[in-house]
């Protein structure tokens, strides 16, 4: 693993949520929350899964499934949730020092999240326990920066269904809007298979097939659902 991998996960040091965007939200006596946001006009992107369409061929982004997590005036932050890196939770737990003796959660394959940050790490994951430093997404899933949630995860006291992923993607204001007008991308409800079940490959078209759309066959589909 390189040298700028280890230091990263060595630190585990909360990223991005300020720098992506992301207003944290501190009761007394509670660990940092951080709140998903709302357009400006009162509609959150939040929560739902942003699948390229075929006529998006940037190479960052081609049949990419991207949750996303935070929505605001400010713009938008996702992780994509169906691109391998080439590292294992495995790695990841020696290099900072956490042993495990589940093999299962060693062979885990850590996610390709997005070109922003990509030496961070992000973990998405069901379940309402107080982590360090988290974002509620919504509908039941955060999105976790601290080390604590994978010392758990290491233990088997962790979240019931659980990915990490390497960097995430982030959008400007009214930028995807304008994309989304633009058709680049299609925008479905969330679908917990598609976030932690099903294989890799499948997750693009198994997450358009949720409203019928056949990729295959899609030529200039509207990017709404």
């Amino acid at each position: 693993m390189p040298a700028r991998w280890r230091r990263a996960w060595t630190g585990w040091r909360s990223p991005s949520f300020a720098e992506c965007g992301v207003t944290p939200v501190v009761w007394p006596g509670e660990s940092p929350r951080y709140n998903a946001g709302m357009h400006e006009h009162g509609h959150s992107f939040g929560n739902n899964l942003l699948i390229a369409l075929p006529s998006l061929q940037d190479s960052e982004f081609a049949r990419s499934v991207t949750l996303i997590c935070q929505h605001d005036g400010d713009g938008a932050m996702g992780v994509v949730v169906n691109r391998p890196s080439e590292y294992t939770l495995g790695d990841v737990l020696q290099q900072m020092g956490i042993s495990s003796e589940s093999e299962s959660l060693q062979s885990q394959i850590v996610l390709a999240g997005g070109p922003v940050h990509p030496e961070r790490g992000f973990v998405l994951h069901d379940g309402d326990r107080e982590w360090d430093s988290t974002l509620a997404v919504g509908g039941g899933l955060y999105l976790t920066t601290s080390r604590d949630v994978l010392e758990a995860l290491a233990r088997g006291e962790g979240p019931g269904q659980a990915v990490v992923a390497l960097g995430c993607a982030g959008w400007g204001a009214g930028q995807l809007e304008q994309e989304l007008v633009d058709d680049s991308w299609l925008m479905v409800p969330t679908r917990r298979d598609v976030l932690f079940d099903l294989p890799l490959p499948q997750r693009w078209q198994a997450a358009a097939g949720s409203i019928g759309v056949d990729l295959v066959n899609v030529a200039g589909h509207s990017g709404h659902a």
